[in-house]
């Protein structure tokens, strides 16, 4: 039996920070930043790589909310590339979670660890993509 797999998404305007499960659903870790400037199709052209090569069966895109839960203006961008996953993978579980606070832990993280400012820069998409995965793991967890 082939384990499925769950890719988190942190969709930004330039950058799109990708993390995914190991086979058993358990641990996250960060797969890589992928640089799209705006252009979506580049983006599910090295999606569709991903998800065939990972076996992905869910996939989890951050939203971002103000603090006080209204849509922000890139809640409505994120919102249109969800209904194009959802048109281009409709075999696929897609899912909106909460990404609130998942940059200010990114960078926490990284000050944590000392990583100089040109590695932030290409690592905090993947950071917060683990934050924004792992958030929705805990959360399918604690459902009974």
């Amino acid at each position: 039996m082939i384990n499925m797999r769950i890719l988190g998404i942190d969709y930004g305007q330039a950058r799109v920070g990708l993390a995914i499960t190991d086979e058993l659903n358990i641990t996250v870790q960060g797969l890589k930043t992928i640089s799209h400037n705006s252009n979506d199709k580049i983006l599910l052209s090295k999606l569709d790589e991903i998800i065939k090569q990972y076996q992905i069966e869910t996939i989890v895109v951050g939203m971002p909310l103000h603090m006080n839960g209204d849509k922000s203006k890139r809640a409505e961008i994120t919102e249109k590339f969800i209904h194009k996953l959802k048109c281009k993978y409709n075999k696929i579980k897609i899912v909106a979670q909460d990404e609130r606070l998942t940059t200010v832990q990114a960078h926490k993280t990284m000050n944590d660890l000392d990583i100089n400012k040109k590695r932030k820069k290409e690592l905090v998409d993947t950071i917060s993509a683990v934050y924004i995965l792992e958030t929705y793991i805990n959360k399918t967890k604690n459902i009974c």
